[in-house]
């Protein structure tokens, strides 16, 4: 008998304007997401793993400038990206986290490799590159990160002294800017795994719930994996993804209740505003938010393929 597999992707939620959105840039942001959905799925069919199947569907929306991770990084104040990753295994709650890296191409690959390749759970900044370079990882220049649109949002937060958009060019200018998958394998499996380039114009090394394991990166088998995408001082605050897991696992509330009340209730009472992606242990496939859209993706059980945008497609 056939084995349930799933999986489910996000390219970040927020303010996505329905009045700026061209017909190109959709179809590219479209097209990124059917090639990370579709070939993690594939992954997943001939057998692979939860944790390979989001880490793979994760690096080819890092390799997209389309998305505030790997290469569309959003820019700090010092004109550089400093990015974030977490992969999460919910087999035996094994986690690899990474963050503030500014010359790792895909930064989801090394917080996998820190999750099986070394003793620890978390590495940052120059340290985390220091075990890349151990790895054998090349190291990429910051030129390589570098987009016209990036440089320009940096020039326009920089001019009105803040950290988020008045005014802007592009559809999702006002989106927070984080990409993940969760996925449901064959053997039972769960993971997720999320990666970002934060926030425009930020400072002092600030890090987000990304890379925080029970923010906004979390796998548990028999219960849920998810990955979360918003205001994430806010999704670090009320520990989005851990209060998740823990309603289904204590009230025994299911995946769509669970993400529902912590979006809608806790977060959103916080001025909190972003959304998740959660999958279960049956497959069942969950994407929530408070906002106006979120970048989205998945293949079901049934091998029902579904692409997304706006928060009132259903």
């Amino acid at each position: 008998m056939n084995k349930p597999f799933a999986i489910a992707i996000h390219g970040g939620a927020g303010t996505i304007l329905h009045a700026q959105m061209t017909d190109e840039i959709q179809r590219a942001i479209e097209q990124a997401l059917d090639q990370a959905v579709s070939q993690s799925h594939q992954l997943l069919a001939q057998g692979g793993s939860a944790v390979d199947a989001v880490v793979c569907a994760v690096r080819i929306l890092e390799d997209s400038p389309h998305f505030n991770a790997g290469k569309g990084s959003v820019l700090t104040a010092k004109e550089m990206v400093e990015m974030d990753a977490a992969v999460m295994s919910g087999e035996h709650r094994q986690v690899g986290s990474v963050a503030g890296v500014r010359h790792i191409k895909n930064p989801v690959q090394l917080a996998k490799d820190v999750m099986q390749q070394s003793e620890h759970v978390m590495l940052i900044g120059e340290g985390a590159e220091e075990f890349a370079a151990k790895l054998g990882y090349d190291y990429t220049e910051q030129d390589y990160f570098f987009t016209d649109r990036r440089y320009e949002q940096l020039l326009a937060m920089k001019a009105e002294g803040t950290t988020a958009l008045s005014e802007s060019r592009y559809p999702d200018d006002h989106k927070f800017g984080t990409v993940g998958a969760v996925a449901l394998d064959q053997d039972g499996n769960l993971a997720a795994a999320t990666s970002t380039g934060g926030i425009t114009n930020k400072q002092f090394g600030r890090v987000g719930d990304s890379p925080i394991i029970g923010a906004g990166t979390y796998a548990e088998n028999h219960n849920v994996a998810i990955s979360a995408t918003g205001m994430g001082e806010a999704f670090i605050r009320c520990c989005v993804a851990s209060d998740i897991a823990a309603r289904m696992r204590y009230l025994r509330e299911d995946v769509h209740t669970a993400c529902t009340a912590v979006i809608q209730g806790e977060v959103k009472n916080l001025g909190g505003e972003g959304g998740v992606i959660a999958i279960d242990r049956s497959g069942e496939i969950h994407f929530g938010m408070n906002c106006e859209g979120m970048y989205r993706s998945c293949i079901d059980i049934h091998g029902k393929k579904q692409i997304k945008i706006y928060a009132d497609e259903v």
